[in-house]
């Protein structure tokens, strides 16, 4: 994948904080040394990466990292030069700096996944392994909204792998663990590849886990790696509560004006609430109201039976229904925009709901899941958004949004909840899902 894009928009975002520095201090020492020195510090600290620039992984942690470097950087220099300002500059300059990067880079990715969703600019990859996981394998890569990776072919042996590869045609080989592909064939797979500049990926036995609770642990010469279990503590999700009800608030605040219009064209368009409330089960079992704006008939709980057989995932835990009857003319249009979901900002600001979880779920759909599956999900509170949400919607088949919402419960982590936020907007303009 290319990384002088982002190479240029780091330096973009540097030298817009320059330019501040410059216009409002009269001051050239931080303005001509920061682009080149934000570089390079993205760089040492692996911030041009293959997967922090695609999935953001890591990306956090790797910038602040970058912008500590150059602070400490700043006060040493301020020492021997007190008088010259580098250092009051430096900490102007890095915030600007750090925002503009965070912001351009996400620019950047929604571009790429936009190419993705329709077919563009993704990596040729041949999948590699036992029937039965290629095919589950095959099968999740094509049901992502936006996918790098296109499938042009199944192998089940080295030797096949190999001959791909030597006709051409792809850029990359996924292997699944299995019988046939123990530690030679892999070695002999790398080294093929290697001269012909194709990277070789390796799927986890546990491919759902986090890259951030892996951690190379080496016994006896052996490249083994622990995993860590995810820390859902009181303590670890402070941040979190305080990020979701200043956030809350503030939404709140900034969307009354269109809300106000809304509730409006709802008592317009048919009689009834403004408001949707019903029971939904949250953290720990606990169940509370959840506000929604109304966008069904107020006879719809009553015709449920009607469009029972219509509903797209058969007798599973979840129902829903394209084109549903009972919907009115302004509750299709919230449901395309998602505008029905914003009074769920009052369930974030009361402490029941969280900006980004799993869905919430009616109490007999809950208990419609499997017991491990509802008690994993119980352990965080439900979301406004969600890993599900900005991967597909409701186009995602019941096992998946399942699996989806563990992942989420499993390698929780506020990168990670930055990233579903920040893909939030993008899925809401797709509308892929949205009925």
């Amino acid at each position: 994948m290319p990384v002088l894009p982002f190479v240029a928009l780091d330096t973009l975002a540097a030298l817009t904080a320059s330019v501040t520095v410059l216009l409002l201090f009269h001051r050239w020492w931080v303005p001509a040394a920061l682009p080149c020195a934000w570089v390079l510090c993205l760089a040492a600290r692996r911030a041009y990466d293959r997967h922090c620039l695609l999935a953001g992984t890591g990306e956090i942690r790797r910038v602040m990292g970058a912008a500590a470097v150059i602070a400490v950087a700043a006060s040493v220099a301020w020492w021997f030069l007190p008088g010259a300002g580098l250092l009051h500059d430096t900490l102007f300059a890095l915030p600007v700096t750090v925002t503009a990067t965070f912001a351009l880079r996400e620019t950047r990715r929604l571009r790429i996944r936009a190419d993705w969703h329709h077919g563009r600019n993704r990596e040729r990859a041949v999948v590699l392994g036992p029937a039965d996981s290629v095919a589950e394998l095959v099968s999740r890569l094509r049901r992502t909204d936006a996918c790098e990776m296109e499938v042009v072919g199944v192998c089940r042996t080295v030797d096949d792998a190999v001959d791909a590869v030597r006709r051409g045609g792809c850029e990359a080989v996924i292997a699944l663990p299995g019988p046939a592909l123990g530690t030679g064939e892999l070695r002999t797979l790398s080294w093929e590849l290697r001269d012909r500049d194709v990277e070789l990926m390796l799927v986890p036995v546990l491919a759902d886990v986090a890259t951030g609770r892996l951690r190379p642990a080496p016994v006896a010469g052996l490249p083994l790696l622990e995993l860590h279990a995810p820390d859902l503590s009181r303590t670890a999700r402070v941040p979190k509560e305080l990020a979701d009800r200043l956030l809350a608030a503030a939404g709140l605040l900034l969307l009354a004006p269109l809300m106000l219009v809304i509730a409006v064209l709802i008592r317009l368009d048919s009689p009834g609430p403004v408001l949707f409330r019903h029971r939904r089960v949250g953290l720990h079992g606990r169940e509370f109201t959840l506000l929604k704006f109304r966008t069904m008939y107020r006879d719809a709980d009553r015709r449920r039976s009607e469009v029972a057989s219509l509903n797209q995932y058969g007798d599973g835990a979840f129902f829903k229904v394209a084109d549903d009857p009972r919907i009115t003319r302004v509750g299709r249009t919230l449901r395309h925009w998602s505008l029905d979901e914003i009074p769920q900002l009052f369930n974030v600001l009361a402490g029941r709901m969280s900006l980004v979880g799993p869905r919430p779920l009616p109490r007999d759909e809950a208990d419609e899941l499997p017991e491990d599956v509802r008690r994993r999900r119980l352990l965080v509170k439900p979301g406004l958004s969600g890993l599900w949400q900005v991967s597909g919607r409701s186009e995602l088949p019941e096992e998946e949004r399942v699996r989806l919402d563990l992942s989420y419960v499993e390698n929780w982590s506020t990168a990670l909840d930055l990233t579903i936020l920040a893909r939030t907007p993008g899925a809401v303009v797709r509308r892929t899902g949205a009925y």
